[in-house]
């Protein structure tokens, strides 16, 4: 861990916590395509970081091998398809439900190195995961049995593509692990956001969205997405994992799914359902069980998914 940065690192954490909380209000607030308003997030996030790659860390890009550019192209596929499916499920299920749901990927993040990495699940991760499970089953179903009033058009097709999300989000976390430690904060954003805002351009061609042709409104919210969840949110958590365990970084990211329900009843008077509140509080006991005991077993740093 590097030593005495400039901004406490704890308190840079708690601004990128606060910033975050506010992307998927903003996605909401969006009359475009989630597609196209992911496309644009992750593209102007992009673009300021180019030149300063470029004039500043031109050596660090050259050193860059074969393999970790195959890593880092991995890494932005799935970070693509995490905003696509994540963006789309804010349509359909309520803020509270797909904020919390897409949070789920440390528990994917532990299967996917269980399985693929040969490292070890230990008893608390397994029952971490099995009680975050009992959690998404009963914000999915809870209310259906319930006869409880929905909040969304189809909250257990939101429900499903925020998991989606989740899983390419512990995907692009397994992929980009190890560069975090070998490149730079900016020239691994740099190859990640750039690969990513190439796959979510071909995603929004490929539906038919048009790519201009929206009203400023539109324009001022795909800026603050980037400036608010994308500069001073998960690019400011990336720098922090270079100062703060990586399960203090994950876990403080279960502030988000507060913030974000909080929001959503002050922007638009949208209350979480009884199972939502209860199945949300479940999913994320059973996050910390997991990603508390992950880091007792590794003590890689991670990236973090750019929400």
């Amino acid at each position: 861990m590097s030593r005495d940065p400039i901004v406490p690192p704890i308190a840079a954490v708690a601004v990128a916590i606060f910033a975050v909380s506010g992307g998927a209000i903003l996605v909401r607030l969006s009359d475009a395509p989630s597609a196209v308003a992911a496309f644009y997030r992750v593209l102007f996030t992009t673009l300021p970081l180019v030149p300063i790659a470029a004039f500043r860390y031109r050596a660090a890009f050259s050193r860059v091998s074969t393999r970790d550019l195959g890593f880092a192209i991995v890494s932005g596929i799935a970070l693509a398809i995490h905003f696509a499916a994540w963006f789309e499920s804010l349509e359909w299920t309520s803020v509270a439900a797909s904020v919390t749901l897409v949070q789920s990927q440390p528990l994917f993040v532990a299967v996917g190195a269980y399985l693929f990495l040969a490292e070890r699940l230990t008893r608390q991760m397994v029952a971490g995961i099995l009680v975050a499970v009992v959690g998404m089953a009963t914000m999915s179903v809870g209310d259906l049995l319930s006869g409880a009033a929905l909040v969304g058009a189809d909250p257990l097709f939101g429900n499903l593509l925020a998991i989606v999300g989740a899983v390419m989000a512990g995907v692009y976390v397994l992929a980009g692990r190890s560069l975090r430690q070998r490149l730079a904060l900016v020239p691994y954003v740099t190859i990640v956001y750039a690969v990513c805002t190439v796959v979510l351009l071909g995603i929004s061609v490929g539906q038919g969205h048009a790519l201009t042709g929206y009203p400023p409104r539109e324009w001022a919210i795909f800026a603050a997405l980037a400036i608010g969840p994308g500069l001073l949110g998960h690019t400011v958590l990336n720098w922090a994992l270079g100062h703060l365990e990586s399960s203090v970084v994950s876990v403080s990211l279960l502030g988000e799914p507060i913030g974000a329900s909080a929001l959503a009843v002050l922007v638009f008077a949208e209350f979480p359902t009884p199972s939502t509140i209860a199945g949300g509080a479940i999913v994320l006991i059973g996050i910390v069980l997991t990603a508390r005991d992950r880091s007792a077993e590794s003590r890689v740093d991670e990236p973090t998914p750019s929400d």
